[in-house]
């Protein structure tokens, strides 16, 4: 069975030093439909948690499109990660990112909005990118990332105009956050590592709006 999903939520665990008791591919569905029925459904996702409300609390399954899976499989990302697999790997790693927030929230009984959820997968996917590629090139901060995860992004135009906007500012939220990780944290592509991840375990953990205006701050 593959472990690709498996390895990126202990990526982010130890990033933010969180610990989901869940694995992710007991919750992993890939059946498009299932999801029937959810926000928007009429474009063609690749990637969907879906939260429900239930006897017991909160029905939580994240659905990942079982092509994606098995190019995943094929090149592996956390293996190499390359400009032909990235865009897999950002799918696949914000239905993690998705999934370890929701339940490391819902662990501790606390709300979260679609807003948050988003702005903290966007800021994921660059940390966990960064360490990443760093790890894959022996040390040196990849000063790349940045321009090539936010730079070059276009926003489906079949969205729903709240969907847009929440998108939108999600990313730019983020975007504004990881750049001043850069500045602080960074110099001649060495990053103090301690501090840097200090201070993105100390985001992780901010509430909702708390969140967005520590990112903008």
């Amino acid at each position: 069975m593959s472990t690709v999903l498996r390895g990126m939520q202990t990526l982010l665990g130890r990033l933010y030093d969180v610990e989901v008791r869940y694995d992710v591919y007991d919750f992993l569905v890939t059946d498009r439909g299932a999801f029937s029925g959810v926000e928007n459904d009429s474009r063609a996702l690749d990637e969907a948690l879906l939260l429900a409300e239930s006897a017991d609390g909160a029905g939580v399954a994240l659905y990942l499109d079982p092509q994606l899976l098995r190019r995943l499989d094929a090149a592996n990302p956390l293996g190499e990660l390359t400009e032909d697999n990235l865009a897999d790997y950002c799918t696949a790693l914000e239905g993690v990112s998705h999934f370890v927030y929701a339940m490391w929230r819902l662990g501790r009984d606390a709300p979260v909005s679609l807003l948050e959820l988003e702005t903290q997968a966007e800021v994921d996917k660059y940390a966990a990118t960064v360490f990443l590629i760093a790890d894959q090139q022996g040390g040196t901060f990849p000063s790349q990332v940045h321009p090539r995860l936010f730079d070059r992004v276009r926003f489906d135009e079949r969205l729903e105009p709240e969907q847009y906007d929440r998108y939108r500012t999600a990313h730019r939220c983020a975007a504004q956050y990881c750049r001043r990780l850069e500045r602080r944290f960074v110099q001649r592509g060495q990053a103090r590592i301690e501090a840097l991840l200090r201070e993105l375990r100390k985001f992780y953990r901010l509430g909702s709006t708390a969140k967005l205006r520590h990112a903008l701050a």
